[in-house]
């Protein structure tokens, strides 16, 4: 039996987690849950699972907890703090690193400090902190496994097969709710239709992403990270099917791809059960029902966000992480209405420009580089409004 830690598990990657485990209680066991600051639910999650430890993102609302739930024995911690003693800590084998965000870097980094097995599903640790973690990741001999679909994809098809022979791997993007939409009509989009994705149910931050086709910018990033690929080595193609999750192209010209249902358990429960595999009890793939896939190559006047993704994963050093902190920042602001849909690629390259590329060498240059970004960027929002 796994014990499983869970950053982020009242988020949507913590309860399909949490629902792959509830399928297979005599292989995993819940050991911890770090939460944000939904504590209704978080406390639905304790009294079902019986974790010994919890994390909330405040302390309010940890102290609120801890009155609230009265269950002997259990830890209530609070902020990032928590979330990393959650990370790093002994009670678990295996970490779900689910946060949303650069918040999710200071827990993953103490996961894989401690050497665990971390299923990876917070995409932005990897954006602006990977050759930190490879590096912590070789000291210590943690293990880190993809939980993002196109990248639990790359993984899956990389299964035994030997680096040197990839010629390119190929992530696909759904194209979002406005794939088919005309440029011109883009500019109007409101908060309530950016967030109406047509495959994915996501949280709010990720969904915008994927309008924006920012989440497959952060990818391609991530997947220089984890495989250690050129950027000449990576590409994008338009599947709205979202049914083939990655292509891998070898060198004698061979095509690998990995197919599953639009169903974010089937990578979770990989991630889990690697470097086995067994019945997740899901509907399987019926591709004669899907009938057709589609591909179509990708066009940066309807992403332009892809533009600049691809510059800073050119940059390498301090400009993914400046590229993050600004696209958090921008996309925050359109949740809120302070910007249009447009004004996310507006604000994020402005800051850009406006970023001196640097050198990253630790945790503290990352969280400098992310601070100035962000007060760069509502500088920028400011003079925009």
């Amino acid at each position: 039996m796994k014990n499983v830690a869970i950053l982020g598990s009242t988020g949507t990657i913590g309860r399909n987690t949490l629902d792959v485990i509830r399928r297979h209680r005599r292989d995993f066991r819940v050991a911890a849950l770090a939460a944000g600051a939904n504590s209704r639910l978080l406390e639905e999650q304790v009294r079902e699972f019986r974790p010994g430890l919890v994390s909330l993102e405040s302390a309010e609302d940890a102290a609120a907890f801890r009155r609230a739930i009265r269950i002997r024995g259990l830890r209530v911690l609070a902020g990032l703090e928590g979330a990393a003693e959650i990370g790093g800590g002994p009670e678990s084998d295996v970490v779900v690193s689910a946060i949303t965000g650069i918040n999710g870097l200071q827990p993953t980094l103490a996961a894989v400090r401690a050497g665990k097995t971390v299923a990876l599903a917070n995409k932005e640790s990897m954006v602006v902190a990977g050759p930190l973690l490879r590096a912590e990741a070789a000291a210590s001999g943690a293990t880190i496994i993809p939980v993002d679909s196109e990248h639990s994809g790359v993984f899956q098809c990389l299964g035994g097969g030997n680096r040197p022979h990839v010629k390119k791997v190929t992530l696909t993007a759904s194209g979002g709710p406005f794939f088919r939409t005309p440029l011109r009509e883009l500019k109007s989009k409101s908060v309530a239709e950016v967030l109406a994705h047509p495959r994915w149910k996501m949280g709010r931050k990720v969904t915008v992403d994927s309008a924006t086709l920012m989440n497959k910018g952060l990818e391609l990033i991530e997947a220089r990270g984890l495989f250690d690929l050129e950027p000449g080595e990576l590409d994008i193609l338009i599947h709205p099917q979202s049914i083939v999750h990655a292509l891998v192209e070898m060198r004698d010209g061979s095509v690998l791809a990995q197919l599953s249902p639009t169903d974010m358990r089937f990578p979770i429960q990989y991630a889990l059960t690697w470097p086995d595999r067994c019945d997740s009890g899901l509907p399987p793939l019926d591709l004669a029902r899907v009938g057709t896939l589609e591909f179509h190559p990708l066009d940066v006047r309807r992403y332009p966000l892809i533009t600049l993704a691809l510059r800073a994963l050119r940059a390498g050093g301090s400009a993914p992480v400046a590229l993050n902190a600004a696209n958090e920042v921008a996309v925050e602001a359109f949740l809120a209405g302070k910007i249009g849909f447009l004004g996310i690629s507006d604000v994020v390259h402005a800051a850009l420009d406006r970023h001196a590329p640097s050198r990253i060498r630790g945790l503290e240059d990352i969280q400098e580089v992310d601070r100035r970004t962000r007060e760069r960027t509502l500088r920028i929002i400011r003079q925009k409004a």
